[in-house]
């Protein structure tokens, strides 16, 4: 919305008029707030708005260190729609929230309509009628779009079967606060070509690092997916331990996402040899970090000496998808604070 604009959820019909509200005043929103952006991939955002909100993330994470109060989004409300299960998802969005001032409305497949017996449109339209923001979990890409094209608030991409933003957001804040910008830098992307290595491969070409991309036969990347614009930012290795070698980051996530258990016993086959080890972090810098998005399996994806090794930054990357997503909501909401 324009600064000139009136917040879309106070406008009424034309024919409303004071005597509706029986002579009191009809609330109004308290502020004009941001333009309507949402939140789908990481590509919707760029390097400087990258930068504000993690220069926000570090502030409000500082101040709920200290029990200091951050509530800038008083009267604000977010509605969580859930297709796939979580737990990070749902306890960072739904805790930031209640933290930031503001109240969460919980939907869930089976208590909403969402593209059942309601199509989507419908849903949008009214659902954001009512809320001020929100958070979608889903399978297809295609329907958090098509929510977005509906919507009037900004809607948030929890995860869905192509990208997992909000992860990315955390991950490479995480990264900052060990190790410093991550411009220039090398991450190892070791396992499936999945939602999150898409992101990473977004990512990386908004804020200038390298992706080390290794995924076995048949579970490649499909860079048209994943909307990168060329190759320059990855490199593709097809031995796991050479995308390892030199890397600042090592990272991976599970064999078989949600929406693929049907090919798990193939898949268990098929990655066998794309399990990070602690060879596959000796190969990469002294100094590098493992990441894994969770939940983890260990003795599959990852040895439980490397995740829960010194290496390891799993537990801070898991706890700042609460103070990136904070400031993600607020940036929404609110758009930059002087």
């Amino acid at each position: 919305m324009s600064a000139a604009a009136k917040d879309e959820r106070s406008a009424g019909p034309p024919q409303a008029s004071s005597a509706l509200s029986g002579g009191s005043v009809v609330r109004e929103a308290t502020s004009v707030g941001a333009p309507l952006r949402h939140y789908l991939q990481f590509s919707d955002f760029n390097a400087a708005e990258y930068a504000y909100i993690f220069e926000r993330a570090a502030l409000i994470k500082k101040k709920f260190k200290a029990y200091d109060k951050h509530q800038p989004l008083v009267d604000r409300t977010l509605a969580m729609i859930f297709e796939k299960a979580s737990t990070r998802t749902r306890v960072s969005f739904e805790a930031g929230m209640y933290q930031m001032g503001g109240s969460v409305v919980h939907l869930t497949t089976g208590d909403s309509q969402l593209g059942r017996s309601e199509p989507i449109t419908d849903s949008a339209k009214v659902i954001s009628r009512m809320v001020d923001l929100v958070m979608i979990r889903t399978f297809e890409q295609t329907k958090i779009e098509e929510f977005a094209a509906h919507s009037r608030v900004p809607v948030i991409n929890g995860l869905t079967n192509e990208f997992h933003p909000c992860q990315i957001l955390a991950d490479i804040f995480t990264f900052i606060e060990h190790r410093g910008s991550i411009r220039g830098k090398t991450v190892a992307w070791v396992g499936d070509g999945n939602n999150m290595a898409n992101t990473w491969l977004q990512a990386s070409e908004i804020m200038g690092f390298k992706v080390h991309l290794s995924t076995p036969s048949g579970y490649e990347v499909d860079q048209s997916v994943a909307g990168i614009r060329s190759a320059h930012s990855y490199q593709v290795f097809k031995d796991p331990m050479q995308a390892c070698a030199g890397a600042d980051l090592v990272t991976t996530d599970v064999w078989t996402s949600m929406g693929y258990e049907a090919e798990n016993e193939a898949r268990k086959k098929a990655f066998a040899d794309w399990c990070v080890d602690s060879d596959m972090m000796k190969a990469a810098r002294p100094d590098a970090l493992f990441m894994h998005c969770l939940p983890a399996h260990r003795g599959e994806e990852v040895q439980a000496d490397v995740i829960d090794g010194p290496q390891s930054v799993v537990w801070d990357e898991a706890e700042n998808r609460l103070h990136v997503q904070k400031a993600l909501m607020e940036f929404l909401l609110l758009g930059q604070i002087e």
